[in-house]
């Protein structure tokens, strides 16, 4: 019904290369994943700045569950380089297809929102452009060189896509000096063909060692979801993975299926397994661990980078 009624209200719909996939069973939500509908007058602030701004955000493109506290507190993450992805991840809400051409104008404007909204600390993502040269690298560094001006005393966390086959593009973003580099690992390897299927692991993996040969004191970041088919041995795996990369800080969330053409929900995860697997990751030495059903890679990002930078600071001075 989804689709359908997506085709009436546009020309094209949403995910084409999802429209003739069967559908999947969309599991009903345990307690633990339940949040309230997004009604607050701080949420009503947030989205009448985004619009008047002409900004794209993550937080509704994903439809992330988190939207209506975040918002509430004037916390959003900017997502640039337009609405359309490049890519066709099989759990991604965000629309695929040719995107439009960059605007020139939108780090600015995201610089000119940072400002308006108060921020400590931004996360800013995009989409994958793989139509263009450089992936996206310089309007990255356009976008955080604009926020340093308009926000100088804003902290800025960057979630980027994997920059694949894109010689050079790496080097543009570090030298741009983000605080946080963050590029999320989604789900362990026997499950990229299916979930993540135009991306490469170890490639993403690399990007995040890359990163830290590059600029030794830049904080690093990934994420994967639970809930796609994963075994506990693959998680651990990919934490030891993470660490061999020097990666900083993991956030570890339950998948949740936006559609029933997007790939299924193979299980919910309850608390005390997200609770057990935090404790693992630290015994293996990151410095920052987020792990419960409703984390997301930049729920709390502002608290989580305090805390980031005192678990360095207490580590260095052991």
């Amino acid at each position: 019904m989804a689709v359908v009624l997506d085709l009436i209200n546009n020309p094209r719909p949403r995910h084409p290369e999802k429209a003739h996939r069967p559908d999947t069973p969309l599991a009903k939500k345990p307690d633990w994943i339940r949040v309230k509908a997004p009604v607050s007058p701080g949420y009503a602030q947030t989205h009448a700045l985004m619009r008047e701004h002409k900004l794209v955000t993550v937080c509704e493109e994903a439809g992330c569950p988190n939207i209506g506290e975040c918002w509430e507190k004037k916390h959003a993450t900017f997502m640039i380089m337009g609405d359309t992805c490049t890519r066709a991840c099989a759990f991604c809400n965000v629309k695929t297809g040719l995107p439009a051409a960059l605007d020139p104008t939108e780090p600015v404007h995201v610089g000119e929102a940072t400002a308006k909204l108060g921020l400590n600390h931004i996360v800013v993502t995009s989409v994958d452009r793989d139509d263009l040269a450089d992936g996206g690298a310089e309007h990255f560094a356009q976008t955080i060189r604009a926020i340093r001006t308009h926000a100088p005393g804003t902290t800025i966390e960057i979630l980027t896509p994997d920059f694949l086959r894109k010689e050079g593009a790496l080097q543009v973003v570090v030298a741009s000096k983000p605080d946080v580099f963050n590029h999320n690992l989604e789900t362990v390897p026997s499950q990229y063909l299916t979930v993540r299927p135009g991306a490469r692991y170890f490639h993403s993996l690399r990007l995040l060692q890359r990163v830290k040969e590059l600029d030794p004191q830049m904080f690093t970041k990934s994420g994967i979801m639970l809930g796609l088919g994963e075994e506990r041995n693959e998680v651990l795996q990919v934490m030891d993975d993470l660490r061999s990369a020097n990666v900083d800080f993991l956030t570890i969330g339950q998948y949740l299926q936006p559609t029933r053409k997007h790939h299924e929900v193979k299980r919910f995860v309850p608390p005390d397994e997200f609770m057990s697997l935090e404790k693992v990751a630290y015994a293996k030495g990151f410095l920052m661990v987020s792990a419960s059903p409703l984390t997301r890679s930049s729920h709390h990002a502002g608290d989580d980078f305090a805390r980031l930078k005192a678990a360095r600071l207490a580590q260095a001075n052991k």
